[in-house]
């Protein structure tokens, strides 16, 4: 059951958004976006689009500042709405409750997703559409799909991944996590972080050690369902930002689940775990979009109306060139993707792409959050208003799935000027 909505955190940038009759998504800049949209995105697409704002206006956005003070979501809550409507599922398989549709769909949903009042709620989201389940899907035996694809794509299970550790967060090559034969099992020790959805999620999609060896053949992707025995969520994790989305450091002790629950060919699970990351580099590249869009209205709208030396501060050179620069780096960067999912979904490679996409949007948030920010003055020093959050929230894109530096070896790996290691 949907709790009471409190105030919103944002109610000063509504009332500045829609004062004098001036609806905030009436604004010439979200209007532009969505002229863009219109010409990307098909009938279906955009109906799709239609389906989940409505859930988000109804069902997230009136909650989101209750659920930032509690540091949590009811992630079963939302997760059964959208899987309901078939938006958990929008490119998984018919035949396990999703859609069957191209990525182009699932992309049109992620940019939706961005209306939602903060970063965390998305975040969590796309952990179970783009990041726990693309190898199910595409590599999972029958009978795993049948116990954890399809309750998660029809909302009635929460996945987390199981990637990152403390000594190895985008290092994934570095993890120690082991899974040891016994018999028709594997026994599982290791320590996991950064864990999105841990204190609520049913299984895990954990990449682990099932051979010694080279560091890219030896790992697999399980499913381990998260009530299992030795199973220990030691630490919710205290972060400056996304405060809704329970993250935790997970203990391994001695889990024992059957070898079977393993995704696809044993030693393949780094492989598959950078295909996974295709998917969830445009997933995060696309779902910032928006919030971009709204901050950088929302901006406007608050500088029409501040007045300083008798003027708008609107009027000011710098800051209407400034918006003017941000607002076309988000346009380029919105190319860029939609030309990324294109290449995708003809089936070709675009590891280089979505990395320059991910590299791009995580540098670009910070431009865009930090300028705006700084045009609201004291008032963006404040909780009161969204432009705070999403500068909170939105620093991590920059870190997670894949660090800047990290997506700078990868551009530089494919341009053929990565120095090679010296033995």
């Amino acid at each position: 059951m949907m709790m009471r909505p409190t105030m919103s955190c944002v109610t000063l940038g509504r009332y500045l958004t829609t004062r004098g009759g001036r609806d905030l998504h009436s604004g010439t800049v979200l209007a532009q976006q969505a002229a863009v949209q219109a010409d990307y995105f098909g009938e279906d697409q955009r109906s799709m689009q239609k389906t989940a704002k409505r859930i988000i206006d109804e069902d997230i956005n009136p909650y989101v500042d209750q659920w930032e003070a509690e540091g949590m979501y009811p992630a079963h809550t939302v997760f059964k709405k959208l899987g309901s409507a078939g938006l958990l599922g929008v490119n998984k398989p018919v035949e396990y409750g999703g859609m069957g549709l191209d990525f182009k769909y699932n992309i049109a949903l992620n940019e939706e997703l961005g209306h939602i009042n903060c970063g965390a709620v998305p975040m969590s989201i796309a952990v179970q559409t783009d990041m726990a389940t693309p190898a199910l899907a595409r590599f999972g035996s029958e009978e795993l799909k049948r116990s954890f694809l399809e309750p998660s794509v029809l909302g009635d299970m929460v996945a987390c991944l199981g990637v990152s550790e403390p000594g190895g967060g985008s290092d994934v090559a570095a993890n120690k996590t082991s899974a040891v034969r016994q018999g028709d099992d594997l026994v599982i020790n290791g320590q996991k972080m950064w864990i999105t959805n841990a204190f609520q999620a049913d299984w895990m999609c954990l990449l682990a050690n099932t051979s010694e060896g080279n560091p890219h053949r030896n790992k697999s992707l399980i499913c381990v369902p998260m009530d299992t025995p030795g199973i220990h969520l030691a630490k919710k994790i205290d972060k400056m930002g996304m405060k809704c989305s329970d993250t935790a450091v997970i203990y391994l002790d001695d889990v024992r689940v059957p070898a079977k629950n393993i995704i696809g060919e044993e030693g393949m699970g780094f492989t598959y775990q950078m295909m996974q990351f295709q998917e969830e580099r445009m997933a995060a590249s696309v779902l910032v979009l928006q919030p971009m869009e709204t901050v950088i209205e929302q901006t406007i709208a608050y500088l029409r109306e501040r007045q300083a030396f008798g003027q708008p501060l609107l009027n000011n050179q710098y800051i209407h060139f400034r918006l003017a620069e941000l607002a076309t780096e988000v346009e380029m960067l919105r190319s860029t993707i939609y030309r990324a999912t294109d290449k995708f979904v003809a089936g070709e490679d675009v590891t280089q792409l979505a990395s320059m996409c991910k590299l791009k949007c995580g540098r670009l948030l910070r431009e865009v959050n930090d300028s705006c920010l700084q045009f609201w003055g004291g008032m963006g020093f404040t909780n009161d208003v969204l432009v705070s959050r999403m500068y909170r929230d939105m620093r991590l894109i920059s870190i997670a799935g894949g660090a800047d530096e990290v997506m700078l070896g990868i551009i530089c790996k494919g341009m053929g000027i990565l120095p090679k290691k010296t033995k």
